[in-house]
């Protein structure tokens, strides 16, 4: 362990303004570093596909953290106080304990489908919270791969990786190309490998278990909230898929909606 008193000191460049780190012009494509925050995302970050660049923590966090999983080899690890750490990151980081790692490539369309039975879909689910909460409950609930469509958030922000408890670096995700109209166009090559394509939606002209009853591989569609799924996206799709709800109320959160359908997907296979 590297002792860091100073906050200006470069080597916490990494870890700098978090409250920015999805705008980082000075890197590919803009975006930022992917960050992990606690010992357990740490963990799984450590772990995952994508390249640690360092662990930043205070003394006795970073060495409960060695106690349990034990330190990378040849990864910088720079032990601050919580002042330094609130300076440097922006704000006060009570966890303690941070991971920073560059972003690698997603897997091609073609690698994430090849041993896939259930698959998420999301079409402008702008909240990285409720990213990472879906990646959560994919995790969970045992759905293979995430597929993004026109107009969601960055997967890779700090909040969704810390929400999702890192889940979201174990997930395997791919993007769709194509616009606003267009992105849909890729739903074909599911439906060609054998996938129903389900939408949730208020207006759904089925139920949720008669829409995944029977399939043996399926791919749940979800939209933002509010405005849900396009129409261009449902006309896409095998079925429109419908949650029963109780008196006086038409929908969940989209990650909870996302929860029920995953739970029913693997509730009908058994």
């Amino acid at each position: 362990m590297i002792t860091i008193t100073d906050a200006a000191d470069e080597r916490l460049d990494d870890i700098r303004n978090l409250n920015h780190s999805d705008n980082r012009p000075d890197l590919p494509g803009g975006k930022g570093l992917v960050i992990a925050e606690g010992p357990l995302v740490v963990s799984r970050l450590v772990e995952s596909r994508f390249p640690l660049r360092c662990i930043v923590g205070f003394p006795q966090k970073l060495q409960a953290y060695e106690e349990e999983y034990g330190l990378p080899e040849g990864i910088p690890v720079y032990a601050v106080d919580r002042e330094t750490l609130a300076e440097a990151a922006g704000f006060d980081l009570h966890r303690g304990l941070l991971a920073a790692a560059d972003r690698a490539p997603e897997p091609s369309l073609e690698e994430l489908l090849a041993n896939a039975q259930t698959l998420c879909v999301l079409e402008g689910v702008g909240d990285h919270e409720n990213i990472g909460a879906i990646f959560r409950n994919a995790a969970g609930l045992g759905v293979d791969g995430v597929l993004f469509g026109n107009g969601c958030a960055d997967p890779l922000y700090r909040r969704s990786v810390r929400v999702s408890m890192g889940h979201v670096l174990r997930t395997p995700f791919a993007h769709l190309p194509g616009t606003y109209t267009t992105w849909q166009r890729s739903l074909e090559e599911l439906r060609e490998r054998g996938f129903r394509l389900v939408s949730m939606t208020p207006g759904g002209d089925t139920t949720l278990a008669k829409a995944v009853e029977g399939a043996d591989k399926v791919a749940i569609l979800v939209g933002a909230e509010g405005p849900g799924l396009t129409e261009h996206a449902m006309r896409a799709t095998d079925v429109r898929a419908v949650i029963p709800m109780a008196a006086g109320t038409d929908s969940l959160n989209v990650a909870t909606s996302a929860a029920v359908a995953f739970y029913e997907v693997q509730r009908s296979r058994s």
